[in-house]
């Protein structure tokens, strides 16, 4: 009888761990490969940077040496990309950003001493410019001046895994300005440092500008419009919700209970329940929402997890009043607000051609 091939005997016993072992390995190096070769490449533009730099100073050029650097460099090494007029102005930029930074030895002329580093660049290291791509930095240098902002998407980028298209989204959103605004009672329910964690984690306002909605709208259609647009509301919500289920059932003492939305934070550690309400916020909506995470404490969550948290969203929050409705609430509550892209007035929109007018129009205009 011959032999069965490999893939139909059954593995040696620690075979499956064997294997694990080696696919994270392998996973590990292609990483550390990546960001080699992603640091290698912001080290060269760095010191493409400076030497352009210098040779400025020392030989009085000016901006008009670059247009024809690039234009040779294009002739001269036609095979290699990156090297564009506008990505050497980049360059040039990057280098006198960070020009104070003990960047270690590099393949380009010595400079003189490097005077004390002023307290705006004593914000970046080394290691956090070298593990953001380049277009990263590109975006960042064009869009966040201030350097403590800038620092702040630096850091976020590298923690949530924001592509450039994310970035850019974070940075249009003032993401910086509403990490961490949420009115709550963190502080007095948590211990530290998991409610500094808790507290970063929400944000005020959230902006589902993906939905269109007129008034007076229901709260039920809101939260069927966040469903329909599930991972642009998880995007919004930041990295690290898992979604449970919407209208969540809880059937507590022979009567029905549903929660709007039900979530996992995979960092926190901790079920997450979402109430959507629309108009001002008021003092009852955080008995109940008290009511839920008590439920889901007792029939959800896990000897290992994190009490439950709660968030209330409201079109529009009084902070004051939601501070003095948490301060009495056992359960950790967070109540942050939401902005939606309205739709348009119904006088506005029969002011406006119809796409079979417009339609009509263009054909006119064919010869």
């Amino acid at each position: 009888m011959s032999e069965q091939p490999a893939s139909l005997t059954p593995p040696p016993q620690g075979y499956a761990s064997l294997l694990a072992d080696i696919k994270l390995r392998v996973r590990q190096a292609q990483v550390r490969a990546m960001l080699s070769v992603n640091a290698e490449l912001i080290r060269l533009y760095w010191g493409i940077g400076q030497t352009i730099h210098e040779r400025q100073q020392q030989e009085g050029w000016g901006a008009g040496v670059i247009p024809r650097l690039a234009r040779d460099l294009h002739n001269e090494l036609p095979e290699e990309k990156g090297f564009s007029e506008r990505n050497i102005k980049r360059m040039l930029a990057f280098y006198r950003e960070y020009a104070q930074l003990e960047w270690g030895p590099q393949p380009v002329a010595p400079t003189p001493p490097i005077p004390k580093v002023p307290q705006a660049v004593a914000l970046f290291t080394v290691e956090l410019i070298l593990a953001l791509p380049w277009g990263h930095h590109a975006e960042l240098m064009a869009k966040v001046k201030d350097h403590a902002t800038r620092r702040w998407y630096m850091q976020a980028a590298l923690e949530h895994g924001w592509s450039r298209h994310v970035l850019l989204m974070q940075i249009e959103t003032a993401a910086h300005q509403r990490h961490g605004r949420a009115a709550s009672n963190f502080a007095l329910r948590l211990p530290k440092p998991e409610s500094d964690l808790v507290q970063q984690t929400l944000k005020d306002p959230y902006l589902f500008d993906f939905l269109t909605l007129s008034d007076p709208f229901h709260e039920r259609e809101l939260e069927t419009g966040l469903m329909a647009h599930l991972e642009k509301f998880l995007l919004e919500l930041g990295q690290g919700f898992a979604f449970v289920g919407r209208q969540y059932h809880l059937d507590i003492g022979d009567q029905d209970f549903y929660i709007d939305l039900l979530f996992y934070h995979l960092k926190l550690r901790c079920y997450v329940v979402i109430e959507l309400k629309r108009g001002d916020f008021k003092p009852e909506y955080a008995g109940k929402m008290s009511f839920y995470c008590s439920v889901v404490d007792d029939l959800l969550r896990h000897p290992s997890d994190q009490p439950t948290v709660g968030l209330i969203l409201c079109q529009q929050p009084n902070r004051v009043l939601a501070e003095y409705a948490l301060r009495g609430v056992e359960k950790p509550i967070g109540v942050s607000s939401y902005e939606l892209t309205r739709a348009l007035p119904q006088d506005l929109q029969t002011s406006l051609p119809s796409i079979e007018q417009i339609e009509s129009e263009l054909g006119g205009l064919e010869p």
